[in-house]
């Protein structure tokens, strides 16, 4: 089965067609009222660690050295469990990860969409 996953900002407008709703963010985003999110879950243990975040910065220059740190987190026994529910959800609904990043192409939502898209059932 091809996984249907997609990523957006958590500010966008929901849609019937996101399917599942879950934000991927370790922290709550600025501004969001909980009850305005539209979520249907927040998974913040497959969110990029606080060190590897802050060391980020959202910085383009630093997104290819995050993109590899990330993915090796995600390789990680303390991800496994977040990372297969999210498999699960692909397998059985349409997936929507959501960020409050500004630039969603160089997020860890787009890098974990890839990812999962990906690696399919494996844990790459």
């Amino acid at each position: 089965m091809t996984k249907d996953i997609t990523y957006r900002r958590i500010y966008e407008e929901s849609s019937p067609e996101d399917g599942r709703r879950v934000l991927v963010d370790r922290v709550w985003p600025r501004g969001m009222r909980k009850e305005d999110a539209h979520l249907d879950e927040w998974l913040r243990d497959v969110a990029p660690s606080t060190e590897l975040r802050r060391w980020y910065g959202h910085k383009p220059s630093r997104f290819a050295e995050f993109r590899r740190r990330y993915l090796t987190e995600l390789r990680g026994p303390a991800r496994h469990q977040a990372v297969d529910h999210l498999r699960y959800i692909a397998d059985h609904d349409k997936l929507t990860l959501l960020t409050a990043t500004h630039d969603v192409e160089r997020s860890q939502a787009a890098v974990l969409a890839e990812w999962l898209t990906s690696t399919g059932r494996s844990r790459a």
